[in-house]
């Protein structure tokens, strides 16, 4: 168990039947009245965010979430297999179990799964990925206004905006948590 006072960012505690993770936390002292917790709170099996106020001696319990490195292998169009890569047992989650978690990764990398008491309940690709741009407008000479972009197609079939001197055929950085384009890899 955990009271609301312990709080810190990134724990994981088990609230109304749901795990949520801690984005933010704030102690509160108001001049009048009692202390509370304010946070904002986000839901592993839905994403959803929640701004939530808590006393600092409510408890709850603290779930301990299981992260396996997992190979994501290929889609059928249906379900999503994955291997582990030490034992080669294989898994296979449907669409909308995994959400749009895959959006940015290619077939054979690696991710890790996210599990509760043996129930997958999430994926979390690698934080940058490297992927190529398959279509986009072609950039001109001349084409360097100051943070100026344009939609791109990446190999996975996501769209990014990126900076009008980057063409198709290029490969990017793209950070996975906001959907950013990062930079260029120099080849």
């Amino acid at each position: 168990m955990i009271s609301a006072g312990e709080f810190r960012n990134g724990i994981t505690i088990e609230y109304e039947n749901d795990i949520y993770t801690i984005i933010e936390f704030q102690h509160v002292k108001p001049g009048k009245g009692a202390a509370f917790v304010r946070t904002k709170i986000k839901s592993l099996t839905t994403g959803a965010v929640v701004e939530k106020t808590f006393r600092p001696t409510e408890k709850m319990g603290k779930a301990q979430i299981d992260r396996a490195e997992m190979q994501y292998l290929y889609t059928d169009g249906e379900l999503y297999h994955f291997m582990d890569t030490t034992s080669y047992e294989q898994i296979a989650l449907s669409a909308e179990d995994v959400g749009d978690a895959l959006k940015f990764v290619k077939e054979n990398e690696m991710v890790k799964m996210l599990s509760h008491e043996g129930k997958v309940f999430g994926i979390e690709p690698p934080i940058q990925v490297e992927l190529e741009i398959t279509d986009t407008e072609p950039g001109f000479k001349g084409d360097t206004a100051t943070g100026a972009t344009k939609p791109a197609t990446l190999e996975t079939g996501a769209v990014v905006n990126v900076p009008l001197f980057i063409n198709q055929g290029e490969i990017v950085k793209i950070d996975t948590r906001t959907g950013e384009y990062v930079g260029r890899v120099n080849s």
